[in-house]
């Protein structure tokens, strides 16, 4: 693959939508093929597939699967909306786009026009990620111009979209223009999104990244070494609270003591303007095992309980400025996110 080149996480080829398999890197770099809606809802639950924008660009492909193998009817591509919404809570950009889906369904008065239509609807929301990616990238380097190591939490790069990502475009966008820049990425437990797949991709990308412990992420932050720290977000509230991978919070608190500024990049469509703060954020719990016995291994006994929360929360005031396709919303609050998205 090219230096600079994230890989391409989705496609839609031969009526079926393929995934890179996120749960297979590093270790191996394969693809998982769904040709039903059911298979398209697994790979989301599963992380076969995920980040908030990738996870709905997979789902706008999933509902045109309910054309197969015999001809739908404007019922079937409507239950396959209204199942694939069922995979995963957090990620707001999930039921945006099986929200314009549903619009297409809805719109559509000739039954045989209605699978090209879905078709070309998904490919739309696809195209328009790849823009959205290239211009956050832009907008956010420009607070990156005198960074030199840059600090970020679980995977919000090409894997988590459809090239560049969110929290990592600027920093994609800087290596481009050929800025020293490196990042440090907290391995993010449990499931070690930051280990696994943002070292990867910036590895392959030929930027410098080194990977930390959770823990680790106060101390190296007290000893200046970072400039900047910058996350995604899967689902921000109209007054700029945003959610995102659980860590991202007290990793917020730490920048802010430390005098660090903290960035959140998404696009515009991870907006959830319905919820007037991040207290009506829902918040995924996940399985048990996934803390208890990673990749099989029990490491915590039977009759201990687990608390697995995929997301937690960070309060707007800890967020020195949010990044989207269309520019920057510095010490974002109700106001300034309204007037940015309106």
């Amino acid at each position: 693959m090219p230096k600079s080149q994230t890989p391409e996480t989705l496609a839609f080829t031969d009526g079926k939508l393929v995934l890179i398999d996120q749960t297979r890197l590093p270790q191996e770099l394969v693809t998982l093929t769904c040709s039903t809606v059911e298979e398209t809802h697994d790979a989301i639950q599963r992380l076969v597939v995920r980040g908030a924008p990738a996870i709905g660009i997979a789902a706008a492909y999933g509902v045109c699967l309910a054309a197969a193998p015999s001809p739908p009817t404007r019922q079937d591509f409507l239950n396959a909306a209204e199942h694939l919404a069922t995979s995963r809570p957090t990620a707001v950009n999930l039921f945006w786009a099986l929200d314009r889906m549903k619009g297409v369904i809805e719109a559509t008065t000739d039954d045989s026009a209605l699978y090209q239509k879905l078709i070309q609807e998904a490919i739309t929301i696809h195209d328009e990620d790849r823009e959205m990616c290239k211009n956050i990238g832009r907008h956010g380097a420009t607070l990156l111009k005198d960074t030199k190591c840059v600090l970020t939490h679980c995977n919000a790069g090409g894997l988590a979209t459809s090239m560049w990502g969110t929290a990592l475009a600027p920093i994609y966008h800087c290596h481009q223009q050929g800025q020293a820049i490196e990042v440090f990425a907290d391995e993010t437990r449990p499931l070690l999104q930051g280990g696994r797949l943002t070292a990867w991709e910036l590895s392959q990308a030929g930027i410098p990244v080194t990977v930390l412990t959770d823990s680790m992420a106060g101390s190296l932050l007290r000893s200046g070494k970072i400039d900047a720290v910058i996350v995604g977000a899967d689902r921000i509230a109209a007054n700029g609270d945003a959610a995102n991978k659980i860590g991202t919070y007290p990793l917020a608190v730490l920048a802010r003591y430390h005098s660090v500024p903290f960035y959140v990049a998404a696009p515009s469509s991870t907006f959830d303007l319905a919820l007037a703060d991040g207290d009506g954020i829902p918040i995924e719990e996940r399985k048990r095992d996934e803390v208890a016995a990673p990749q099989g291994i029990c490491i915590v006994p039977a009759a201990a309980k687990v608390m697995n929360p995929a997301f937690d929360v960070t309060p707007a005031d800890l967020i020195d400025c949010i990044i989207t396709e269309r520019g920057l919303i510095p010490k974002p609050d109700r106001i300034a996110v309204t007037t940015h998205l309106s």
